[in-house]
């Protein structure tokens, strides 16, 4: 059975293809229900309109897919709307070199 903590590594190696600083770290991952052949990853973008949606929801499957997940839903939710406060320390340190 696949653990929460693995599917947070996984999804490390998915990246924002604008600004390359990942889902996890950027904050934009809200949660992950395991049930026994399907995983839900809860997730926002950093705006609505985002022109990678359909990329970052497409790696985030595959990279838990990697697992050894057989089945993995997007739930895309605005709610609460992303924010810069959400992202990690190491995050807003990235972001202030690059902005």
């Amino acid at each position: 059975m696949v653990t929460e903590e693995a599917i947070y590594e996984q999804l490390k190696d998915v990246l924002d293809p604008e600004i390359q600083i990942d889902v996890v770290n950027l904050g934009m991952i809200y949660g992950v229900k395991i049930e026994e052949e399907k995983v839900t990853v809860r997730m926002t973008l950093t705006t609505m309109g985002c022109p990678a949606m359909e990329e970052l929801q497409g790696d985030v499957v595959r990279k838990v897919k990697e697992l050894g997940v057989p089945e993995v839903e997007i739930d895309l939710t605005f709610d609460p709307p992303w924010n810069k406060d959400m992202m990690s320390d190491e995050a807003k340190t990235v972001m202030r070199y690059l902005f």
